[in-house]
C-alpha cells in the first residue's frame, strides 16, 4: 500500500467510534448502557487482574457490534464494498427464517489476529427475503418501495469508485468516507411510505416494516462487550433500563463459550409518514454481549444438541431459565483442559519464557509444566437462535405472519457478490498459526 494511504484498521476504528457517538446522541439510553458496562468491566478487571492482557483490555474498551437490515441484493453488494474499505469481510451464513424472521444474514468483520486486536468492530447484516411474504400484492408493493430508494449518498458512491481505483484512501479521503458512510446508518424520522402502507407491512411482519419503510437501514442496535453479563442484567433496572426477560445463549460457566446476549427493550419513536400522518415505530434498542471461546465443529454440534434439548422448556424468568440451562449444559465439559483434549474448542498457544521447556515433551505435557500457555481464542461471530431471540423480543410477539423458508446460502452469496468465509476455518488457522510459531520457538 502507498505510504500516503492510511490503513483499513484505522478507518474501521474511526468509523466504529463515530457510529457509537452518533447512536449515543440518537438513543441516550445507549450512553447509559455504555456507562454501566464500563463500570462492571472495571470491577471485574480489578477482581481478576490476570484475566486480560493490556492488548485485550484495549480491545474490550473499543469493542462494539452493530446490526443493520437491508432490502435488496444491490444494497448488500454495495455494503460489501463499503465494509471492504474498513478491512471487514463477510464471515458465516445465518438463516433466521426458521425462527419466523424473514431474513438471512452474514457478519462483516476483520479476520486477522492483528486487526481484531486493534478493533474487532463487526456488523451483523441481514437481507430481507421477499419470497417469504405470503401476499403477492404486498410483496410487489415492498419491492416497488425498495426499488425507489438509494441508501448511499452520491459522494459515497464516488469515494467507493476512487478507493477501487487507488487501492486506498489518504487521510482527508478517509475522513470524508467516514462522514459519508455514516449517513447510510443514520436514523430518519421521515418515513418513505404513507401510513396505510406502513400499517399493511407492519401487519405482515414488524421487521418488514422496519426494512422497507425508511430511507436507509438505520443502525438498529450497538453492542458493547462485558465481562459479566449476569451482573449487567441484574443492574440494568437500577440504571433506568428495562432488560429483556432472559439472557440468550449458553449458561454462565467457569470457561465461557461462544456468545451470551441480552438487550434493553426497543424504543417507541415518533414518525412522520409521506401522507403527513403521524405515528410511531418500534425497532431500535441497546444490546450487551459476553464472549467466550470459539468452538470446533465437534463442540458446536454438542452445543446445538444441548440447546435444542434445553429449548423444550420455556421460561420467562431469567433465574429459572439459567438454572434449567445450567442443568442441561452440565454435559458440556467446563475446563480448558477438557475442552482442549476433547477438541471441543480452539486455543492459541504461546511459549512461557519464564519456564524451561523439557525436550521430548508433547504439547499437553508442556502446558501442564507451564512452559506453554494455552489461551482461548475468542468467538468473533454470532448464533442464529440467539439473534432471532433478540430480534423477536424487540419486535413484539405478533411477528410470525411469514412463511418459514429454507436456508439459501447460494442465493445470499449471489446477492453479496462473493462467497462468505467459513468461520471454523478462520479459527482453525489462528490456532495452527500459533502452533507453527510455538514449534519454531521451541526448536
Amino acid at each position: 500500500m502507498s505510504d500516503r494511504f492510511i490503513s483499513a484498521d484505522r478507518i474501521r476504528d474511526r468509523f466504529s467510534k463515530a457510529m457509537s457517538a452518533m447512536y449515543q446522541a440518537e438513543v441516550p439510553q445507549y450512553g447509559t448502557l455504555l456507562q454501566l458496562v464500563r463500570e462492571v468491566n472495571q470491577q471485574e478487571s480489578a477482581r481478576d487482574c490476570s484475566a486480560l492482557s493490556p492488548e485485550e483490555l484495549n480491545r474490550l474498551s473499543v469493542e462494539r457490534h452493530g446490526a443493520i437490515r437491508l432490502g435488496t441484493a444491490a444494497e448488500l453488494a454495495t455494503m460489501r464494498q463499503l465494509f471492504a474499505v474498513m478491512g471487514m469481510s463477510a464471515v458465516g451464513y445465518y438463516d433466521l427464517s426458521e425462527a419466523g424472521v424473514p431474513v438471512h444474514s452474514t457478519a462483516f468483520r476483520p479476520v486477522s489476529e492483528a486487526s481484531l486486536l486493534i478493533n474487532p468492530f463487526r456488523v451483523f447484516t441481514s437481507l430481507l427475503r421477499l419470497e417469504l411474504i405470503d401476499d403477492p400484492a404486498l410483496r410487489q408493493r415492498v419491492a416497488d418501495v425498495l426499488a425507489r430508494r438509494d441508501i448511499y449518498t452520491p459522494r459515497l458512491r464516488e469515494l467507493l469508485v476512487l478507493w477501487q481505483q487507488q487501492g486506498g484512501f489518504s487521510e482527508s479521503e478517509a475522513e470524508e468516507f467516514v462522514r459519508e458512510a455514516l449517513e447510510t446508518f443514520r436514523w430518519h424520522q421521515q418515513a418513505a411510505v404513507d401510513l396505510p402502507t406502513y400499517n399493511a407491512l407492519l401487519a405482515q411482519h414488524r421487521l418488514i416494516a422496519d426494512v422497507a419503510c425508511f430511507r436507509g437501514p438505520h443502525i438498529n442496535h450497538l453492542t458493547p462487550r462485558t465481562l459479566d453479563i449476569d451482573r449487567v442484567q441484574q443492574l440494568m433496572p437500577e440504571y433506568g433500563i428495562s432488560p429483556k426477560e432472559v439472557i440468550e445463549g449458553p449458561p454462565r460457566r467457569r470457561c465461557p463459550i461462544l456468545l451470551r446476549q441480552t438487550s434493553f427493550k426497543a424504543l417507541n419513536e415518533e414518525i412522520r409518514f409521506s401522507d403527513r400522518e403521524q405515528g410511531t415505530h418500534t425497532a431500535r434498542f441497546g444490546e450487551i454481549e459476553q464472549r467466550g471461546v470459539a468452538l470446533t465443529r465437534k463442540g458446536r454440534e454438542l452445543y446445538d444438541r444441548l440447546l435444542r434439548e434445553a429449548s423444550a422448556q420455556k421460561f420467562s424468568d431469567n433465574a429459572a431459565h439459567q438454572q434449567h440451562l445450567s442443568a442441561v449444559f452440565a454435559a458440556f465439559p467446563d475446563s480448558d483442559a477438557e475442552l482442549r483434549q476433547q477438541q471441543l474448542a480452539f486455543y492459541r498457544y504461546r511459549r512461557n519464557p519464564g519456564v524451561a521447556a523439557q525436550s521430548g515433551q508433547d504439547l499437553e505435557a508442556l502446558i501442564v509444566s507451564g512452559a506453554v500457555i494455552a489461551e482461548p481464542i475468542i468467538y468473533e461471530d454470532f448464533l442464529p437462535v440467539s439473534a432471532a431471540g433478540i430480534f423477536q423480543s424487540n419486535l413484539g410477539s405478533d411477528t410470525s405472519s411469514v412463511s418459514s423458508g429454507n436456508p439459501s446460502q447460494a442465493a445470499f452469496e449471489q446477492a453479496l457478490g462473493c462467497a462468505v468465509q467459513d468461520e471454523f476455518a478462520l479459527y482453525q488457522q489462528l490456532q495452527q498459526d500459533s502452533l507453527d510459531r510455538l514449534t519454531e520457538e521451541l526448536s
